[in-house]
């Protein structure tokens, strides 16, 4: 069986570009929650690597959290304390075999996500 991988791509929509410097946890839900990944993205707002690769990939539920709160804080945008949104989390599940891009779309007061490709 082929195996798949998972990357996410953060964008800022209030200033108009990547979000980089943006912390990215991904945790595992089977069983107990425990982290698989811990990475912060970079100037284009990925993370240099996949979360999840061909050798890392399992099926199951997941959880990515992107710590936008600390990231709108540095760049002045976000005054209030504490910030509308801190941490955001995304539960999702993965099927074997699938290839999986989870973008966030993120201002300090919304965001929005999807299956990309």
């Amino acid at each position: 069986m082929t195996m798949g991988r998972l990357t996410t791509h953060i964008l800022d929509t209030a200033h108009g570009r990547p979000g980089g410097g943006i912390r990215v946890k991904l945790f595992a839900l089977q069983g107990e929650r425990h982290l698989v990944a811990n990475r912060v993205t970079n100037a284009d707002g990925r993370t240099d690597e996949p979360l999840l690769s061909e050798e890392t990939f399992r099926a199951g539920k997941y959880e990515l959290e992107f710590s936008v709160g600390e990231y709108f804080a540095a760049t002045g945008l976000e005054t209030d304390e504490p910030p509308f949104l801190g941490d955001i989390v995304i539960r999702f599940s993965l099927k074997d075999g699938e290839n999986y891009h989870v973008p966030l779309l993120v201002s300090p007061w919304s965001y929005s996500t999807y299956r990309g490709s």
